[in-house]
């Protein structure tokens, strides 16, 4: 049976949603088709207003295989604005991972890991061939400045990295089902 990619994606950045509101963190899904934002964070100001604090462009990725990476494009390398980060949806494992990043390190590591892949040699010893598609990977088959063996984790869980304060009282209480919740499987 054919996947549908916008439910994996929905299904990913509901998966950041409900960590971020679970945290107290007041955010909302952006509407369907807005460029570079999935979902908007707010916080509440001195004044007691809200405001948008930051915006998260979600990347999911369901199956095992392959480089363990995430599809990007050349946009990309030039996405790296102070109010912008990415969250990386790991739905392989059992219980799903979220890798929270601000979009200047993104944007960093998808450009230079370019970069190096186009300056060595293709299987055959032949130039490789430039295109759009890019990927973020937890670890790649050759050395990419400013990234390292184990460099993905740093970003585990990293909500602090956002620097909004709670707006609410984090959730305390499990609601009784939650754990089906909190483990979507799409097999």
């Amino acid at each position: 049976m054919a996947r549908d990619h916008a439910v994996i994606g929905a299904a990913g950045e509901h998966l950041v949603l409900s960590r971020l509101l679970s945290r107290g963190i007041l955010a909302a899904k952006a509407p369907d088709g807005t460029s570079v934002v999935d979902l908007v964070v707010h916080q509440r100001g001195p004044d007691g207003q809200l405001s948008i604090a930051v915006a998260i462009q979600v990347k999911t990725r369901l199956r095992g295989g392959g480089d363990g990476g995430w599809h990007m494009q050349k946009k990309h390398e030039d996405h790296a604005e102070p109010w912008l980060f990415y969250a990386f949806v790991d739905f392989v494992p059992e219980n799903p991972v979220v890798y929270v990043m601000p979009s200047s390190k993104v944007a960093q590591v998808v450009r230079d890991s370019h970069a190096t892949w186009m300056e060595l040699p293709g299987a055959r010893g032949q130039a490789h061939n430039d295109s759009k598609m890019r990927r973020i990977r937890p670890k790649w088959p050759f050395e990419v400045p400013g990234v390292y063996e184990g460099w993905l984790e740093q970003y585990r869980e990293a909500w602090s990295l956002l620097g909004v304060k709670p707006s609410a009282e984090p959730a305390e209480v499990a609601v009784e089902g939650d754990e089906d919740l909190e483990n979507p499987r799409f097999d």
